[in-house]
């Protein structure tokens, strides 16, 4: 199958690429990397009137680095930082989150924007950012916003942009030195999407506990304050301190009762969390 006929569009500054948003009367999307979107063009699951290519504006690749975060455009790739060529904020965590997304190939054109907007359940990003505390930082017509990554996919294929808006660039917080990261992902084979994701960040020197249980059947389960799950007392080490059940009763809360995902769900957060306690 092949897609249905489009018009195409590659402006090269943000004025043009908001000129072309501006245009109501059509179905606008927006093409970086593609490997989301290419699929969906082919089965005709998604038929644009414009498709526009932002892969030339300089400002959505742009990097920029402070004390506080690094901040990511939208058409940075999965390739960029799995080799370091943009700064890593995160002692080296983004770089191997970026090092196990798909194929080579796909991390050569895949961006970071993009997953975020796809907004997959099983992509690897939206977990591991909202573990994070990372920010999608929005640009459209009437100016630009930021929303907390784990605010911005409201669900499956579903994310908090307005008509007319897109993902300019992504927020990345610095952890600090002491900071302890794990991230676990389940799948069948290399390269294939998520079963379950489990993700965790303990960082004392700035009061954060986050953990999130992700590729499931809607948005992440995120615990913005993951105290719970060590029964309040993470000091005591994040593996030992561990309770299974407070998961449980999240996966619960959330309507998950296949006892298979369950069950891969809870290895994961539980991987992540072993990973995160021997750092």
């Amino acid at each position: 199958m092949k897609p249905a006929p489009f018009e195409y569009e590659r402006p090269d500054d943000l004025d043009g690429l908001i000129a072309l948003m501006r245009s109501e009367d059509l179905f606008v999307k927006m093409l970086a990397g593609g490997q989301s979107l290419g699929p969906m063009l082919n089965l005709r699951l998604v038929q644009p009137d414009l498709l526009v290519d932002i892969t030339a504006i300089p400002e959505l690749k742009r990097v920029e680095e402070n004390s506080d975060a690094v901040v990511l455009g939208a058409c940075v790739t999965h390739a960029d930082i799995e080799d370091r060529r943009v700064p890593d904020a995160t002692g080296g965590a983004l770089p191997r989150v970026a090092r196990a997304i798909a194929y080579r190939a796909v991390r050569n054109r895949g961006t970071l924007g993009g997953s975020l907007a796809h907004a997959d359940p099983a992509a690897d990003w939206v977990s591991c950012l909202a573990a994070i505390g990372a920010e999608v930082l929005i640009l459209g017509a009437s100016g630009r916003r930021t929303v907390p990554v784990d605010e911005f996919m409201t669900g499956v294929f579903q994310v908090a942009l307005e008509p007319g808006e897109l993902v300019e660039a992504v927020r990345i917080p610095r952890l600090s030195r002491g900071a302890r990261w794990g991230f676990h992902k389940i799948a069948r084979k290399t390269g294939e999407m998520a079963q379950a994701i489990g993700a965790v960040l303990h960082d004392m020197e700035r009061g954060i506990l986050r953990a999130v249980i992700g590729a499931t059947e809607s948005v992440p389960i995120v615990f913005s304050d993951a105290a719970a799950l060590f029964g309040g007392n993470p000091e005591a080490g994040l593996a030992k301190a561990y309770d299974a059940g407070a998961a449980a009763r999240a996966l619960d809360d959330a309507g998950i009762t296949d006892p298979v995902g369950r069950q891969l769900h809870l290895v994961a957060l539980k991987r992540a969390i072993n990973q995160a306690a021997q750092r």
